[in-house]
């Protein structure tokens, strides 16, 4: 039974989350389990292993969020196996870098499909079983959306998509469902690692510099994201809705700043 005493404790409660078998959606729904929540993590594939906290493992359905009916059938499911769908995580994401100029069409719809269309098609899927009882649905979006890079065309635009998402729908479900929105930063994981990694240097020495271009000192970990579902899933977050939250750990230095002021410099 859910601690009245504690707003973070999440005791009976029903979690999906999209492309939760690895990276960051592992590390939520990780936080969720931790929560005492009932967590359903979907992907196209198993992974080898499922997330677990506190002896509890989470439950996996096969889908592909891109499309429609896959979609709804991951909603479905969670229904089916905990009997209600408290807390819908939009995670399933990513894109390849890729030139704006030469990238394929079938290529920037693709990157929409998954970046945003899927998030439309669960969180359509999830209204239908939360309206009257009430729910949350959070959208893991990225700085790209804000202040796209050079290879992010079509990730940057599907992005951008999902948080004005985030917002139309929060004014359109209120006040049942909440939906709001977590802008996420730099992350260090083993994916940004093989990102920057280059034949003459490798990923963890570039990622070291990256850390000094941030606020913080450090790049986020997938915790840190984690973090931040598990406080707009409770009821701390009662009257938060349509929000965006930043975990950037204060965003990037300007670049004139560190033009100014080189991070090797910097101590």
């Amino acid at each position: 039974m859910t601690d009245p005493s504690d707003p973070l404790d999440l005791t009976g409660r029903a979690v999906l989350v999209t492309g939760g078998g690895r990276g960051i959606g592992r590390a939520i729904a990780t936080r969720f389990l931790a929560a005492g929540a009932h967590v359903m993590v979907c992907g196209r594939s198993r992974p080898e292993t499922l997330p677990e906290a506190d002896g509890r493992t989470a439950r996996f359905v096969t889908a592909d969020v891109r499309e429609a009916a896959q979609a709804a059938a991951a909603v479905h499911g969670t229904v089916e196996a905990f009997g209600a769908l408290d807390v819908l995580v939009n995670n399933a994401g990513g894109s390849p870098a890729a030139a704006a100029a030469t990238m394929s069409t079938r290529f920037f719809d693709r990157v929409l499909a998954l970046n945003l269309h899927g998030a439309f098609y669960a969180s359509q899927a999830a209204n239908a079983v939360m309206h009257e009882r009430g729910g949350c649905i959070v959208n893991i979006g990225t700085i790209s959306a804000h202040d796209p890079s050079p290879g992010t065309a079509a990730y940057s635009v599907a992005k951008a998509g999902l948080l004005m998402l985030t917002r139309a729908l929060a004014l359109e479900w209120a006040p049942a469902v909440r939906v709001n929105h977590v802008t996420v930063g730099q992350v260090a994981t083993p994916g940004m690692v093989d990102w920057y990694a280059s034949a003459a240097e490798s990923g963890e020495a570039v990622l070291a510099r990256l850390d000094r271009t941030i606020p913080a000192g450090r790049m986020a970990s997938p915790a840190d994201v984690a973090a931040a579902c598990l406080y707009l899933a409770s009821p701390l977050a009662g009257y938060v809705s349509g929000a965006d939250l930043a975990v950037t750990g204060g965003g990037e230095f300007p670049a004139r700043h560190l033009a100014a002021s080189p991070v090797d410099a910097a101590d």
